[in-house]
């Protein structure tokens, strides 16, 4: 199994360049194809007493500031990829809200790549959050941490959770596991449960040696106020740059909200996370 086309969101500004070299690193590393996705979108106006309305003036001058960053994310790309094989760098573009366009697209893709970039309260017009494609897309999402060195995911830690979402995450981050030469699978549980967790966490790893992943199970019982910073010291403790994890959350007026382990751990600015609901 291996990824035949990664997706990346594509921005030009500087502090995005890590997202995009990730995304190249890949298409190399796999033999892929890279689709860069250009796509932003006119905000609402809104005022005090909290009805949106739109001046013809503004949104023409919003749409030529949207024309010219998306054109420069274009020169961008084609920059970056010019060492890419003939045919194997696909540039989409349009006026859209970057996380819904990005779901769409990724009918084309196996792997999205995102983040990249320190929290800046980013704008959902502009900006694609990593946990909510990863709800929609139906297709993994890698998140490049915006300190992080480049991805090597010679070792790996899969955050194991007995759900739907682990089972799922597993085997979207199989072409990584393969290609591994050491695997951690991971769960960190209470007390109570811990004969259990190694009941679980057996037969993944097992699962994974009949495949010909190098894995090892180890759980562990909780003892941080937040389980995903023990989740994140385990990772380094092993050495792994790259955590897969199952993604939970759900959609609230319109809004994504997410489980705690998810929105705490893509809160980090070293590891890498690949993430599948």
């Amino acid at each position: 199994m291996s990824y035949s086309a990664i997706m990346t969101h594509v921005q030009p500004d500087a502090a995005c360049a890590p997202r995009l070299a990730c995304a190249i690193a890949l298409a190399r590393r796999f033999q892929a194809r890279l689709i860069g996705v250009g796509a932003e979108m006119i905000p609402p106006l809104a005022f005090d007493n909290g009805f949106y309305s739109v001046d013809a003036d503004w949104v023409v001058a919003m749409r030529e500031s949207i024309d010219q960053q998306l054109g420069l994310a274009h020169d961008v790309f084609k920059r970056e990829t010019a060492g890419l094989p003939a045919g194997d760098a696909v540039w989409l573009c349009g006026i859209d809200t970057p996380a819904p366009a990005l779901a769409a697209a990724s009918r084309a893709a196996d792997l999205i790549v995102l983040g990249g970039v320190a929290d800046r309260g980013g704008s959902p017009y502009r900006d694609a959050a990593a946990a909510e494609v990863a709800m929609q897309a139906g297709r993994p999402v890698l998140v490049v941490p915006a300190g992080g060195k480049p991805l090597a995911a010679n070792k790996i830690v899969v955050g194991w959770k007995d759900t739907r979402e682990a089972r799922r995450a597993l085997a979207d981050a199989q072409p990584f596991l393969d290609a591994a030469d050491a695997v951690l699978v991971l769960e960190i549980c209470d007390g109570g449960d811990a004969e259990d967790a190694r009941t679980r966490t057996g037969d993944v790893t097992e699962a994974l040696r009949r495949r010909g992943v190098k894995a090892e199970a180890k759980v562990v019982v909780h003892h941080h106020e937040h389980v995903s910073g023990q989740l994140l010291d385990e990772a380094k403790a092993f050495g792994a740059d790259l955590i897969v994890l199952g993604c939970y959350g759900h959609s609230r007026l319109g809004e994504w909200v997410f489980g705690g382990v998810t929105r705490d751990v893509l809160a980090n600015e070293e590891a890498y996370l690949l993430l599948s609901h």
